[in-house]
C-alpha cells in the first residue's frame, strides 16, 4: 500500500477545514488532485456522493469510509483525515472522528482492489482504529495505514498488500476460506479452542457478504461476522462477492451448513445454492453493526427447523427478491432494474437535446448530419452535434429498459433478446410501453428455455448459442407479430391524452404525480413517476413536456422544503439533521430527491406528510401554469431550458413553502422538550435510526 497513500494525502486537523461530509470528501479529495491521483474533481466528488446516496457509509466506532469507483481516479488512492469534532456519515452511534476516502479507478485490477478491501477489513480492527486516533503527525498515521509497525494489530508489521483478506474467495482455494483464517490456523479459531477441546458436532454458518461498490463493506462485514462467530464457538465460512470477483463456497461446505446468513445490499449471486436452509437476510450494515444478533437469529431459525424453500428456476432469476417476496414485488424490483439502468441515458442524452435547442434554436432538429456539414465557426453546427449526440444517446433508451429488465429477471442470457425486443419496440412506435412488455417478455421467454432439460452435450452452447437463438426469435416473433401492434395504439392513444391535456385535468394529473414523487422519496412510487415522464421525452410533444416540468419541480420540494425548516425552525430538528439541512439546499436545488431522506427516517410521520403536500401544491401549479421541461435532469441549473422558467420558480417555491409549513406545525405540535434536555434527545434519535436507501 506504499504508493495508495503517503503522509501528503493525510490531514490530521480535518476539522478545521470541514464540518460535513461533503466538505470532508472535498478537503481530502483535494489533496489527491494535487498528486495527480484524480483529474476532475467535481466529476470524482459527484460519483463520491453518487455512492453515499446508495447507502450512508459511516460505521459504529466513528468511522466514515466514503468511497466509489471513478473514471475521474488514475491510480487506486486512499487519503485520510482525522476530526476532533466529528463529521456526521450517517452512522447510528453519532459522527465519525476517523475518515478514509477511498478511490478506486473505475477499471482498477483486483489486486488493487484485494488491498482496499484488506484495509476495509482492518477497520474492525480497535487496535488499529485506536493507534492513529493517538498518530501524533501525518507521517506516523500514513505509516500505520501501510502497516508499518502497527500496534495491537492482526498480523503486526506486514502491510495491507500482504494482508491475507479472508475469506479472500476470489483469489484462494475453498480451504482459506475457513472461519477467520487471517488470524491463524483453523484449529486456533475453531469453537472453544481457548477454552476447550471443541465440540464433535459445532455449528457452522455460511455467509454472503455484498454492497454495490464491493470494496469496503463487503469486506468489513465479513470481518464482523467472523470476530462474532469466534466468539459465540461458531464455525462460520464467508463468500465476499466484492469488486475483484468472487470464487463459489465448495457445495460440501453449503451443504455442510446449519445456516446461511446474506448480509448485502445487491442480489446475492447463485442464490439457489442455499435454498432449503435455515436464513437469514439483511442489508450490509446490519452484518457490520449486529453480527452477534445475526447469528443468535441463525441458531434460533435452525433450532425451530426454518428452512427457504428451493428454488424451482435455476438462475438468479427468483433471486432478484428476497426470500417470500410475492409475485407483484419480484415484478417491482425487475421493472426498477431497468429504469435504474435506463436513467444515464436519459440523462445524458436529455440534456444534451435540450442544450442543442437552447444554442441551436428550436429548429435545430432538422439540422444536417454533423458528419456531412460541420462549420467549426457556426455555433449552430456545434448545437447540431450537441442535438445529434444526445438523440443517439436517447434511442438506447427503450433497448436498454427491456434489455434490462430481462437482465433483472434471467441474469446475463435475458440481455441479448431483451434488446432485440426493446429494438422491435423502438422500430413499431411502442414506445416505453412496448420496452417494459418486451423487457418481460425476454424474461420470460429464458426462464422458460432454463427449465427445460437439456442433455449435457449440449450445455456448453445453451448460453453462447441456444439461448440467444431461440428467446431472440421468439421475443421478436411476439414483438412484431402479436402484443407490438397493440401496445403501439396503446402508445399512441396515451401521447394523444398527454397533449389534450388542459385545464382540470392537466392540474389532477400534476397532483398525482407530485403526490408520487414525494410519497417514498427516490423508491419505486417515485420512480414510476418519473420512469413516466422520461418515457414521454422520447417523443415529446407539449403535454409530455408538461408532465417532466411537474415531476422535476415536485421532486426538489422535499430537501428544499427540509432545508427551509431547518433554518427557519432549526430548534425543532436535532444536530445531526441541521446538518443535513445545509446539504439538502443545494441537493433540492439539483433535483436529488433523496436528500430528505435522512429526515424522513427519522420522523417519517411527519415529513412525508408535509413533503406529499406541498410536492402536490408545485405538481398542480405546474401543470396549470403549463411550465414545459425538455431536460430529464438538472433542477435550477437547467431552468434555461424550461418553458415559462418564473412561473415555474413560483410553483417549486410554492410547494417549499406549503411543505415547511406543514413539517413545523407537525413537529411543533408534539410534546416540547427543555432546551437543555435537546441534546439528549438528538444522540437519541441518531442512535435510533439508519438512513434508508431507496
Amino acid at each position: 500500500m506504499t504508493d495508495m497513500i503517503t503522509a501528503d494525502l493525510v490531514d490530521l486537523e480535518l476539522d478545521l477545514s470541514a464540518e460535513t461530509k461533503e466538505a470532508a470528501a472535498r478537503a481530502l479529495a483535494e489533496r489527491m488532485v494535487a498528486l495527480g491521483r484524480v483529474t476532475d474533481l467535481e466529476g470524482f466528488l459527484a460519483d463520491v456522493a453518487a455512492r453515499e446516496a446508495q447507502m450512508p457509509t459511516g460505521l459504529d466506532g466513528g468511522i466514515g469510509i466514503p468511497h466509489c469507483r471513478s473514471a475521474h481516479v488514475t491510480e487506486p488512492t486512499l487519503a485520510f483525515g482525522r476530526s476532533a469534532r466529528g463529521i456526521d456519515f450517517g452512522a447510528p452511534d453519532g459522527p465519525a472522528d476517523l475518515i478514509f476516502l477511498i478511490a478506486a479507478p473505475a477499471g482498477a485490477d483486483d489486486a488493487h482492489l484485494t488491498i482496499l478491501s484488506s484495509l476495509a477489513r482492518q477497520l474492525m480492527d480497535e487496535g488499529f482504529t485506536g493507534a492513529l486516533r493517538g498518530a501524533a503527525d501525518a507521517e506516523t498515521a500514513a505509516s500505520l495505514i501501510r502497516g508499518n509497525g502497527r500496534p495491537g494489530g492482526k498480523e503486526s508489521g506486514r502491510s495491507a498488500a500482504e494482508q491475507p483478506t479472508d475469506p479472500q474467495p476470489e483469489n484462494g482455494p475453498a480451504p482459506e476460506n475457513g472461519p477467520a483464517s487471517e488470524n491463524g490456523p483453523a484449529s486456533e479459531n475453531g469453537p472453544a479452542s481457548e477454552n476447550g477441546p471443541a465440540p464433535a458436532e459445532p455449528f457452522r454458518i455460511v455467509a454472503v457478504t455484498s454492497c454495490p461498490t464491493g470494496i469496503a463493506h463487503t469486506y468489513m462485514a465479513a470481518e464482523s461476522l467472523e470476530n462474532a462467530a469466534r466468539e459465540a464457538d461458531v464455525e462460520l465460512v464467508v463468500e465476499t462477492q466484492g469488486s475483484a470477483g468472487f470464487t463459489r463456497l465448495d457445495p460440501a461446505v453449503i451443504t455442510s451448513a446449519d445456516a446461511v446468513i446474506f448480509a448485502h445490499d445487491v442480489p446475492v449471486r447463485d442464490k439457489n445454492r442455499f435454498a432449503g436452509k435455515p436464513t437469514v437476510d439483511v442489508g450490509v450494515k446490519t452484518g457490520i453493526n449486529r453480527p452477534a444478533e445475526l447469528i443468535a437469529e441463525a441458531k434460533e431459525k435452525a433450532a425451530r427447523g426454518e428452512t427457504t424453500a428451493p428454488s424451482t428456476g435455476p438462475t438468479p432469476v427468483e433471486g432478484t427478491g428476497d426470500e417470500g417476496d410475492g409475485y407483484a414485488t419480484r415484478l417491482r424490483k425487475w421493472l426498477m432494474s431497468g429504469v435504474s439502468y435506463m436513467v444515464p441515458f436519459v440523462a445524458a442524452g436529455g440534456l444534451l437535446i435540450a442544450l442543442g435547442f437552447a444554442i441551436g434554436g428550436w429548429k435545430i432538429d432538422k439540422a444536417p448530419s454533423v458528419a456531412e456539414h460541420f462549420i467549426w465557426t457556426d455555433h449552430t453546427s456545434w448545437a447540431a452535434l450537441l442535438f445529434q449526440i444526445g438523440g443517439l444517446a436517447f434511442a438506447f433508451l427503450v433497448p436498454v429498459l427491456a434489455g434490462y429488465i430481462a437482465y433483472g429477471m434471467a441474469d446475463r442470457p435475458g440481455l441479448v433478446p431483451g434488446f432485440v425486443g426493446g429494438s422491435v419496440a423502438v422500430t413499431i412506435n411502442a414506445g416505453f410501453l412496448g420496452g417494459l412488455a418486451a423487457g418481460l417478455i425476454a424474461g420470460a421467454v429464458v426462464m422458460g428455455i432454463q427449465r427445460v432439460r437439456i442433455p449435457a452435450v449440449l450445455r456448453g452452447i445453451m448460453p453462447v448459442v441456444v439461448i440467444p437463438l431461440i428467446s431472440s426469435a421468439v421475443v421478436g416473433f411476439l414483438m412484431f407479430l402479436v402484443v407490438g401492434k397493440p401496445i403501439a395504439s396503446l402508445q399512441s392513444a396515451l401521447t394523444d391524452w398527454l397533449e389534450g391535456l388542459s385545464g382540470a385535468n392537466a392540474i389532477i394529473l400534476g397532483v398525482i404525480l407530485g403526490l408520487m414523487m414525494c410519497f417514498d422519496l427516490g423508491g419505486p412510487l417515485n420512480k414510476v413517476a418519473y420512469a413516466f415522464a422520461v418515457g414521454g421525452l422520447a417523443h415529446p410533444t407539449d403535454g409530455s413536456l408538461k408532465v417532466m416540468a411537474a415531476v422535476m419541480a415536485a421532486g426538489m420540494v422535499p430537501p428544499l422544503a427540509m432545508a427551509l425548516a431547518t433554518t427557519v425552525r432549526g430548534r425543532l430538528f436535532t444536530r445531526t439533521e441541521r446538518e443535513n439541512g445545509k446539504a439538502a439546499w443545494f441537493l433540492g436545488a439539483s433535483f436529488i430527491t433523496e436528500g430528505a431522506i435522512p429526515f424522513a427516517a427519522a420522523d417519517p410521520l411527519r415529513v412525508i406528510p408535509a413533503s406529499m403536500a406541498g410536492g402536490a401544491v408545485t405538481g398542480a401549479l405546474s401543470m396549470a401554469f403549463g411550465c414545459t421541461l425538455r431536460a430529464p435532469h438538472g433542477g435550477v441549473f437547467v431552468v434555461p431550458l424550461i418553458g415559462r422558467p418564473l412561473l415555474y420558480l413560483v410553483a417549486v417555491a410554492a410547494g417549499v413553502c406549503v411543505s415547511t409549513v406543514v413539517v413545523v406545525l407537525l413537529k411543533s405540535a408534539r410534546k416540547q422538550v427543555p432546551s437543555g434536555a435537546h441534546d439528549a434527545e438528538a444522540a437519541t434519535a441518531e442512535g435510533e435510526h439508519v438512513p434508508v436507501t431507496v
